[in-house]
């Protein structure tokens, strides 16, 4: 193990000495230095400019596919051109879900009535919350129903909460669930209750997922969430357009028909907290376990069955609709065939002033900071686009309609994709990344002031999180717009916010007036947001050689084959992980070569440089492409990453070798002959994956 250590801090040695060489040579040709080029974008960012441009797109309610949603379109565009960033729209047309009507009743044993208003309440002093052009509370794609029936509490509505109902003896068919949200995909609860044999299910904000982590003490009290406030989202486990379900919703698209389409099974309504807590406190039964109790008044939180029943109404409809994203772009210099995109949508339930414009606000002021380079006489080695989103909300439609319209060409020619959804919902720094990228973003985020102004920089106070050490960098799950780039494309992403579970998430409440009161006053973590994430652009549009370690894929393919291996050695005496492991060696192997090509580049010519220049990094951005498995992983078409891909279990995370742990999960369920042949088989295709992408770092033929 010494020695794999010494190998390790020498490869990553040299990764860091190329870096620094070809970072301070990249930009040479412009007239900058990379020192001044980084001081001069950083230096103008603003704290107002980024202010005004959230206030402006968060005037009115803006859900995709309305005349409001269009007008954000085009102040985008409008910026864009006004940048000196030549820009285009690309528009398609897609199935979205609006409510028509929806009513909720309870109704107790003793006879007596309750209706619900389901109504968010005006907040004094917020004058958008009075704003009559909200759409009203509901979940996009939920069937039409009305269901009568006995209530039952499933906590967070998991499929370990459901079999610990089924424990204790509490049969949930034919009921209306009631689930809070805090851990799982709003999507994967509805799907849970469906298989567990419920004919609706209602979810709700629970006080106590909102306390202790982070954003009690920051946010007052009484500015959390009004009790009245409700979580809308989407129900839809896949991505992009129903009806057009791996190809683009063109004009004159092949459409599947609606009967075609999986929705949701069962009828599922959001509630307040101040809605759900008398459903609760009708409910008897078993007191729920304590890890179930939540932060609501209640005595107790139980189980049920009723005795309480409600009547849950919902009827809406699908709609064709017009989806519009903003397409803006600085073409490189010299590499205009390579690109990198920074995307972020639009799109929001109501005003969207964390989520998503917080993020649009900082994608405008890049472009209007880059603006300002070209007019210096900047322009990038490698072409930037800025991508603005359209009906992420829906089922990150809008990114995936034009990944799938133009995935040949990102195929060959995408550099890498940096995200930003929600720029700023809470106080602290959080980045999310395929692992090539991990070393670039600790570096630029070393360069960027800490906005909250407890350390000197970003970086620092990241590492504060994690105890000081090295900031701990998640990976990417789906949830938002990079899941086409990664899951379906294969291109290197990394998505960045400042967050902790705010309240206001996908309510009423998330208004420009919110964001200016409570979530940033001064704007000072937008300013950060934008510097990281324009730093990010900078390198990888300008470094001769792009910044990505593939050591750091291998150490975590390591960590996460060995950890398989324990629990195949619980689970099956039969089956093993052993392939694995010699593909991650090749993987290493390759790694540390191509660390030794980039000091290598320092003693060639000029003319043998741009050759072996573009060599090496169209590896180092196509190797990730050796990780999609073209016919998709098993029970899907669309995600084909065998690496990284949604959890079954929960969509919003993040799931080491997907395939491999579906097939486990089902081995272990069927228990028979062919679903641990299935597993194996799914081991073995991830090796080949790693040994492909070795091969194709490698640069040689095998």
């Amino acid at each position: 193990m010494a020695s794999v250590s010494r190998c390790r801090c020498c490869l990553l040695s040299l990764v860091l000495l190329a870096f620094a060489f070809f970072s301070s040579t990249g930009v040479k040709d412009s007239g900058f230095t990379l020192d001044k080029l980084e001081d001069e974008f950083l230096s103008g960012l603003s704290n107002n400019t980024i202010s005004k441009f959230l206030k402006e797109l968060t005037l009115e309610p803006h859900v995709a596919g309305t005349a409001e949603d269009l007008a954000t379109a085009k102040y985008v565009f409008d910026h864009f051109e006004a940048s000196g960033i030549v820009a285009h729209y690309s528009d398609y047309s897609v199935l979205l879900s609006y409510p028509i009507r929806r009513s909720l009743s309870l109704h107790l044993p003793d006879g007596s009535l309750k209706d619900f208003t389901l109504k968010e309440e005006a907040v004094e002093g917020d004058p958008y919350s009075t704003n009559p052009k909200v759409i009203p509370t509901f979940f996009a794609y939920s069937p039409s129903g009305t269901i009568s029936s006995e209530v039952v509490y499933v906590n967070y509505g998991r499929e370990e909460d459901f079999l610990t109902l089924k424990d204790e003896g509490v049969n949930v068919t034919g009921t209306v669930v009631i689930a809070r949200i805090g851990k799982i995909f709003r999507g994967d609860i509805a799907a849970n209750a469906a298989a567990a044999g419920a004919a609706a299910a209602i979810t709700y904000s629970d006080p106590f997922d909102y306390a202790g982590n982070g954003s009690q003490g920051y946010y007052p009290s009484s500015q959390w969430l009004p009790p009245s406030g409700v979580q809308r989202g989407s129900l839809f486990l896949t991505n992009g357009d129903p009806l057009t379900p791996g190809w683009p919703s063109v004009p004159d698209a092949e459409r599947l028909e609606i009967s075609q389409v999986q929705f949701p099974k069962i009828p599922v309504l959001p509630v307040s907290a101040q809605d759900a807590l008398p459903i609760l406190e009708a409910l008897t039964g078993k007191v729920a376990p304590q890890e179930w109790q939540g932060g609501l008044q209640l005595s107790s939180y139980r189980l049920g069955r009723g005795p309480a029943k409600v009547k849950l109404s919902y009827e809406g409809n699908l709609t064709m609709a017009p989806i519009r994203n903003v397409i803006g772009m600085i073409t490189g210099s010299e590499e205009p065939d390579r690109y990198i995109l920074l995307g972020n949508h639009r799109d929001a339930w109501t005003f969207g002033a964390a989520d998503p414009n917080s993020g649009t606000a900082c994608l405008l002021e890049i472009a209007r900071g880059f603006g300002n380079l070209l007019s210096l006489g900047w322009r990038p080695r490698r072409t930037i686009i800025f991508c603005s989103w359209d009906a992420e909300e829906f089922g990150l439609i809008g990114s995936s309609e034009w990944v799938e319209r133009n995935l040949n060409l990102l195929a060959s020619r995408a550099v890498a994709y940096l995200n930003v959804d929600s720029a700023v919902g809470g106080p602290n720094f959080d980045g999310r990344a395929t692992p090539q990228l991990d070393n670039i973003l600790l570096e630029v985020t070393k360069k960027v002031k800490d906005p909250n102004s407890v350390y000197g920089t970003v970086y620092e106070a990241w590492s504060a999180l994690n105890g000081h050490g090295t900031p701990n960098i998640g990976r990417l799950g789906s949830g938002s717009d990079f899941s086409a780039f990664l899951h379906h494309a294969g291109i290197p992403s990394c998505d960045i916010r400042y967050q902790t579970l705010y309240p206001m998430y996908h309510s009423l409440y998330d208004d420009y007036n919110w964001m200016e009161r409570f979530g940033d006053p001064m704007f000072h973590r937008h300013v950060a947001v934008s510097g990281i994430w324009g730093l990010l652009a900078i390198h990888l549009a300008g470094d001769a050689v792009l910044s990505f370690n593939y050591a750091n894929y291998a150490d975590e393919l390591e960590a996460g084959a060995m950890a398989l291996q324990k629990n195949l050695l619980q689970a099956s005496e039969n089956i093993t992980a052993n392939p694995l492991f010699p593909a991650i060696s090749k993987l290493r192997a390759a790694a540390a070569q191509l660390g030794a090509e980039m000091i290598q580049m320092k003693v060639l010519t000029d003319a043998q440089t741009l050759s072996k220049l573009r060599s090496l990094n169209d590896r180092m951005l196509l190797a990730e492409r050796s990780f999609l498995d073209p016919s998709g992983l098993t029970g899907t078409s669309w995600y084909k990453h065998v690496i990284y891909g949604p959890s079954g279990k929960n969509h919003y995370n993040s799931q080491l070798f997907p395939g491999v742990c579906d097939a486990l999960a089902a081995a272990m369920s069927i228990n028979n002959k062919a679903s641990w042949n299935a597993l194996q088989h799914e081991i073995w295709k991830v090796a080949r994956a790693i040994t492909n992408v070795a091969h194709f770092l490698s640069g040689e033929l095998h």
